[in-house]
């Protein structure tokens, strides 16, 4: 399990990104890039990170569900997501 800063931390990045969004791709589309250096570091899309809507687990996401494999193995083997079933022959 992820620590909860960590977690809002990640929140707080999305926060800003959507805010900085529209400002951004004016900028980008004026090609001034000396006020594009003056937004914050963590308005930038790249500086955004997956992470398990359950755990908070950063790696091992499946983008398709929104969840870790670890959470999806789980999920799916006590029948909780729909339409997955664990493989077996």
């Amino acid at each position: 399990m992820a620590k909860e800063s960590m977690k809002a931390r990640e929140v707080k990045r999305a926060k800003l990104v959507a805010k900085y969004a529209e400002k951004r791709a004016q900028l980008k589309k004026d090609g001034d890039y000396d006020a594009l250096q003056e937004l914050p570091k963590n308005a930038s899309p790249v500086r955004l990170h997956n992470r398990c809507k359950i755990t908070g687990r950063p790696k091992g996401y499946v983008r398709q569900f929104g969840i870790s494999r670890i959470q999806l193995r789980e999920m799916a083997s006590a029948g909780l997501i729909p339409g997955v079933k664990k493989a077996s022959w």
